[in-house]
């Protein structure tokens, strides 16, 4: 990626069961990655149901787009009343960014 990127950085903590979670988030990294400025996404979830997905932007408009997309707001609702017990979102301009690969 080059510099000057959004990211969007969602930290959340589950609740007990799947409730159908694997199979809509799933189905939200497949839509996100058709969306205008989606550039990619990481992610990690501990044993303690903490998890931290970041995905990244070309822009503001397309976080917005994303953010106002029917499927991705009704998910979003879902998850507010069933998946998580705490959520929070914050969006960062990414001025530069660094990387080290080891040698294989």
């Amino acid at each position: 990626m080059s510099a000057h990127y959004y990211a969007v950085i969602f930290i959340s903590l589950r609740t007990e069961g799947d409730q159908g979670y694997a199979e809509a988030a799933e189905r939200m990294l497949a839509l996100a990655r058709q969306q205008p400025g989606f550039l990619g996404v990481e992610s990690a979830r501990g044993d303690d149901g903490l998890g931290i997905t970041v995905s990244y932007w070309s822009d503001e408009a397309a976080i917005l787009a994303w953010k106002q997309h029917p499927e991705h707001s009704a998910i979003r609702e879902r998850g507010r009343s069933t998946w998580y017990s705490h959520c929070q979102t914050r969006v960062c301009k990414v001025e530069r960014d660094y990387a080290f690969q080891r040698p294989i």
